[in-house]
C-alpha cells in the first residue's frame, strides 16, 4: 500500500498519466494527491512552454520543478501522500524527490513503467505528440533501461518498488490502477 512519496518512473509515452488518470478517475486518490510536471508547465506557461533555446528551455523547466517541488513539500508537510508524475527516469532527478520525502520522513515508493521500446513507440505514435521525436524518447526508454533498474532504486532509498503492467501484459492503464491501493500518510510524530 503506497503511502509518502509515491515517484512514478518511466519515460514519455510509457503509460504513466493514463494510470493516475485511470487512479483518479476511480477515485483510489484524490486529484491534488497528483503532482505533475506536464500539467504546472501548462498551468504556468500554457501550451507555448517551449523556448527555442537551450538557456530558455532551462529556466523554464526550473520554474515548473520548483513548483512541483513546492507542490509535493505541502502535502509530505500536512502529512499526506503524493504522487509524482514526471519521467524521474535520470538518478539525479530521483535524488531531488528522495531527498524532499526524507525531509519529512517520509516512505518512497517507486512505479515504475517500462514497456518495451517497441510498444512505447507505437504509445508514443497513438499520442501524436509534437513536443518529441521518436528518438528523443528512445533515449528516455534507454536511460530508464540503464539507470532505473529496480536493484538500483531501492539503494537510493525507495522503500518498495513496483512493476506497474502495461500492454506487453495485455493490461489497460485502468486495469493496472486496479492493481494498486493507495493510503494517506500519516503526518510526522503520530
Amino acid at each position: 500500500m503506497p503511502v509518502g512519496l509515491v515517484v512514478l518512473v518511466g519515460p514519455p509515452a510509457s503509460g504513466k498519466t493514463s494510470f493516475v488518470r485511470a487512479l483518479v478517475e476511480r477515485r483510489q486518490v484524490e486529484a491534488e494527491a497528483v503532482v505533475s510536471s506536464d500539467e504546472i508547465r501548462a498551468e504556468v506557461f500554457g501550451a507555448s512552454a517551449e523556448p527555442a533555446d537551450s538557456d530558455a528551455s532551462d529556466a523554464v523547466d526550473g520554474r515548473i520543478f520548483e513548483e512541483r517541488d513546492r507542490r509535493i513539500v505541502a502535502r509530505l508537510a500536512a502529512g499526506r501522500s503524493v504522487i509524482a508524475e514526471s519521467t524521474n527516469v535520470t538518478p539525479q532527478a530521483r535524488e531531488r524527490l528522495i531527498a524532499l520525502a526524507r525531509r519529512f520522513d517520509a516512505p518512497v515508493t517507486v512505479l515504475r513503467f517500462a514497456p518495451d521500446v517497441a510498444d512505447l513507440l507505437q504509445q508514443y505514435a497513438e499520442r501524436g505528440r509534437a513536443d518529441l521525436t521518436a528518438a528523443e524518447v528512445r533515449a528516455y526508454a534507454a536511460v530508464m533501461s540503464r539507470d532505473a533498474g529496480a536493484d538500483r532504486l531501492r539503494a537510493e532509498g525507495a522503500a518498495a518498488v513496483h512493476d506497474v503492467p502495461g500492454r506487453r501484459q495485455s493490461v489497460t492503464p485502468a486495469e493496472a490502477a486496479t492493481r494498486f491501493t493507495f493510503a494517506p500518510c500519516r503526518p510526522p510524530g503520530l
